[in-house]
């Protein structure tokens, strides 16, 4: 019987719902598996892909969630929301998801950035639950390249109370990103909003800065991985082309904020951009240059897994997911 009444279904739904409540001696709207306890959140947030003999695992790190309001400096609130309605999303606040990168590669394990350790919200923090669920040990990174140095990057390299959570990693890092956060008359004359995000850094890398690899843009940095200039959302801000066996993948760190928003409007601006105007020229040139390539790319603010492919769409580009797959 097909039933073309909205109302209609929503009476059957219903009525399935208590029958079912019914069976299982259960109140109605509880599921017989939250009866027995079974826990509400999700599975382990990894998910593996090959770009030809690199295995790359993507590591989810919770989110953080932003009222729309003041995120973005150049679009009218309602614009925001109009464009969040079409996403399917809300109209009041949006999560910010954060997954890094977990690079094998001829026998070395490298990170692609931290997540937010302990310092994030209360829904970040699941990085290490989802490292070592995913088979992986943190004395086993051989290398962490940073992208850049907002908290939600770098966080998970120390703790707050001073741990280092990798003790065998070389720390690779942006000369560009280095030179503007370890400046101390920068620091000192900063806003004193900005205060904060220079102590971070120091707080972070103080204690192995003799031992820091600086590196340059448009260098390989390590085998199959090469830094790009992206700057703009940070002085130093870095993406990185993963490449093997004619395969490759653009990992565009923060080029973008959340795809239905930026991606879709690469001329928008969040409010974390320190300088708007080369940042949306950098997404501009990047999203073009992946869009032409039919490159695959991977996101830090995407929804999980944060990775798939660029079309150019109106004026715009739009982010089309990879199809997910139970093999690697």
């Amino acid at each position: 019987m097909q039933i073309n009444d909205p109302s209609r279904r929503t009476v059957m739904v219903g009525a399935g719902a208590l029958a079912a409540a019914t069976i299982f001696d259960l109140p109605a709207g509880v599921s017989p598996a939250q009866a027995q306890g079974a826990p509400v959140t999700q599975a382990p947030g990894f998910y593996r892909y090959k770009i030809g003999d690199i295995t790359v695992t993507a590591i989810n790190d919770g989110f953080a969630r932003r009222p729309l309001e003041g995120f973005i400096r150049n679009a009218e609130l309602a614009d925001v929301k109009k464009a969040m309605a079409q996403s399917f999303l809300p109209d009041d606040a949006l999560n910010i998801s954060f997954t890094t990168l977990a690079i094998q590669n001829g026998g070395k394990l490298t990170l692609i950035d931290t997540g937010n350790g302990d310092s994030g919200a209360p829904t970040s923090g699941r990085w290490m639950a989802n490292f070592k669920a995913a088979g992986f040990d943190p004395k086993d990174v051989s290398t962490i390249a940073f992208s850049h140095f907002h908290g939600d990057h770098i966080n998970g390299f120390r703790l707050k109370d001073g741990t280092a959570v990798f003790p065998n990693a070389e720390v690779m890092v942006p000369a560009a990103e280095w030179a503007f956060w370890m400046d101390d008359a920068r620091m000192n004359a900063a806003p004193e909003a900005m205060k904060g995000a220079f102590a971070n850094v120091r707080r972070a890398f103080a204690p192995v800065a003799k031992d820091v690899k600086q590196f340059e843009a448009g260098k390989e940095i390590l085998p199959g991985i090469t830094s790009v200039a992206a700057y703009g959302h940070t002085p130093g801000h870095t993406t990185f082309t993963l490449a093997s066996g004619g395969k490759s993948l653009m990992v565009m760190s923060d080029t973008s904020n959340h795809p239905a928003l930026f991606v879709k409007n690469p001329d928008w601006s969040a409010i974390f951009d320190q300088d708007p105007d080369m940042a949306r020229a950098t997404r501009r040139k990047l999203l073009d240059m992946v869009s032409a390539d039919k490159m695959q790319v991977a996101f830090y603010h995407a929804p999980f897994p944060a990775t798939g492919y660029i079309a150019k769409s109106g004026t715009g580009f739009e982010m089309v997911p990879v199809q997910w797959s139970p093999a690697v």
